[in-house]
Parts: structure tokens; sequence; C-alpha cells
């Protein structure tokens, strides 16, 4: 699913337009952003947890080469599933 067909889908089980449907799902990803830019963790109960985390400076190798590499530390963003949407799956 893109984000075109979840509009729809929210459209569809909401009511609202497509217009407003797509002002909520760029409004929800906006904040989800905006907390995770703080380092703040977001949690949805049901749905699932989304937090940063800091992924240290490690030793990788260029596959062409062989030649050893140096992968600098970066942040990103880790989302562990809720046990509802877990058993939605299942």
């Amino acid at each position: 699913m893109n984000k075109t067909e979840l509009v729809n889908a929210v459209a569809e089980k909401t009511g609202l337009t497509k217009v407003k449907a797509a002002e909520a799902v760029d409004g929800i990803i906006s904040a989800i952003g905006d907390t995770l830019k703080r380092g703040e963790k977001v949690s949805l109960v049901g749905f699932g947890t989304f937090d940063v985390v800091e992924r240290p400076e490690r030793m990788g190798r260029n596959p062409q080469t062989g030649k050893a590499i140096k992968i600098p530390a970066k942040k990103v963003v880790r989302f562990k599933a809720g046990k509802k949407l877990r058993e939605m799956v299942n």
C-alpha cells in the first residue's frame, strides 16, 4: 500500500473527503517525524512504538573491491509492532 492508497482507505473508513484524509495522513506523518527528530518516542497503544536509536560506527567491506571501509555512526528509526498489530497479521 502506498500513500495514495492509504489516503483512499482512510477516506473510505472515516467518511472524510480525500483532501481531508490526505491532510490527516500528512499531519500524522509530520507529527511522528517531528517527535522522533526531538529524540522522543512515539507510542501508539496496540499499533506499535517508533523510536530513534544510535547505530555505532563500524567496519564494513566494499563489495566491489573487498577493501575495508569505515561506516560512520548514525541515528536510525526503529519500529516495534504492538500486540494488537502482531495478532492482526497472524
